[in-house]
């Protein structure tokens, strides 16, 4: 049965190509949101905590401050919605997800950079 759900994900379900980021990156997700009849693009600008799952079923968590306020929103990767993925900060972490940033705060809250 699960050899079968992968090969119709496989098959049938657009996949969309996004530049590789992973955790600690500091990246734009463009998408587009309906309200009414008419249309928009929004963008949501913050640091990659984790990304899960593999294939269409592959989400990715960002992280942002508003204010004092820090916000999280998750995407699933072939979100029909999803225009364009920008990577403005490759950042330096030594895990896959960084549940621990959620509790920083000031200059303990920086990523370093990586230089290429």
């Amino acid at each position: 049965m699960e050899a079968l759900v992968k090969f119709v994900q496989d098959e049938f379900v657009e996949r969309k190509e996004f530049p590789e980021f992973s955790a600690g990156d500091t990246i734009t997700v463009y998408y587009e949101i309906k309200e009414g009849e008419k249309t928009r693009t929004q963008f949501f600008r913050g640091v990659v905590i984790q990304r899960r799952g593999t294939g269409s079923s592959e989400t990715f968590t960002i992280r942002k401050m508003s204010g004092t306020v820090g916000v999280e929103r998750i995407f699933p990767i072939n979100m029909p919605a999803l225009q364009k993925v920008e990577i403005n900060k490759k950042g330096k972490v030594r895990r896959s997800r960084i549940y621990y940033f959620r509790g920083l705060t000031g200059k303990k809250a920086r990523i370093k950079e990586v230089r290429s």
